[in-house]
């Protein structure tokens, strides 16, 4: 699944390409990822509205538009779910099967794809009040973050999945910043040390900094089929081999630790894979 490195590279790739844009068609076909937006109201709402701007909270993406009959300024909610995908083709590209949302721009198509269909492109923003702070923001307190940890009796790495309290940590960057902070996976929340707690709030603004500086720097094909995984999206024509260096334990079970030599070990935490070091991360 996406995370929040993904859709922050994802933002700034589209914001600049779609700002400005009028929308002259509203093609819904698969009315679920709408919910619970009725396609009426989306396509009415929608249609002649123009993008004025693309923000991201959490793994959220947040299209601002600008209705064709005035009024209130209208948020477009993108969420990719799983296997989500949005981006722009050219108008006399076929859209293809699991395209879900096709917005017509004119030349192109802003297209919601999706395999699974367990994403969201919905009128509905109220799930981004629901989240905590934005790891990367001023609101991120070292103090409070701490203070959250402390009731919880959940292990670390299940507690950092917890958008509530910080948004847009997934299963990759909670693997790679408890490797980073030296902290077992394993170990309850409410018994990480005030040492612990400040350790793990900068590995996690760190690696998420280091992903989203990599992904901007990177050529990725947004469009394009998911060949390798990097960085969720396809790998670009002649793009450099060295994202997946950067991923220290995740998805390298079996394989040295870069700090220690010992075997990475992967295991199963609340129905998700945790990557980590033994040695490095004692409990």
């Amino acid at each position: 699944m996406p995370e929040l490195p993904e859709v922050e590279v994802l933002a700034r790739h589209l914001r600049p390409l779609i700002r400005g844009k009028t929308i002259r068609g509203v093609n819904v076909r698969r009315a679920k990822v709408l919910a619970p937006t009725s396609p009426r109201i989306f396509r009415r709402t929608l249609l002649g509205a123009k993008f004025t701007g693309l923000s991201r909270r959490g793994k959220y993406l947040l299209f601002q538009l600008r209705a064709k009959t005035g009024g209130k300024p209208v948020t477009l909610l993108g969420h990719l779910g799983m296997t989500g995908r949005i981006y722009l083709a050219r108008k006399n590209v076929r859209p293809p099967r699991h395209a879900a949302v096709v917005l017509d721009l004119g030349g192109e198509n802003l297209i919601y794809e999706d395999t699974r269909y367990f994403g969201r492109l919905t009128l509905d923003t109220s799930a981004v009040k629901r989240l905590g702070p934005e790891p990367l923001d001023g609101a991120f307190d070292k103090s409070a973050f701490g203070r959250s940890l402390k009731r919880s009796r959940q292990a670390i790495k299940i507690k950092l999945l917890d958008q509530t309290l910080v948004a847009g940590i997934g299963n990759i960057y909670a693997s790679e910043a408890l490797f980073r902070a030296r902290i077992s996976p394993r170990l309850p929340a409410r018994r990480l040390t005030v040492l612990q707690v400040a350790r793990l709030w900068r590995a996690i603004r760190k690696v998420l900094a280091e992903a989203i500086e990599c992904g901007s720097t990177v050529p990725l094909n947004f469009g394009g089929n998911k060949t390798d995984g990097l960085f969720y999206f396809g790998r670009a024509a002649g793009t450099p081999d060295y994202y997946e260096e950067r991923l220290r334990v995740y998805d390298r079970a079996g394989r040295p630790c870069p700090k220690c030599g010992g075997s990475i070990k992967r295991i199963k935490q609340a129905a998700r894979s945790t990557f980590y070091c033994p040695r490095c991360q004692r409990v």
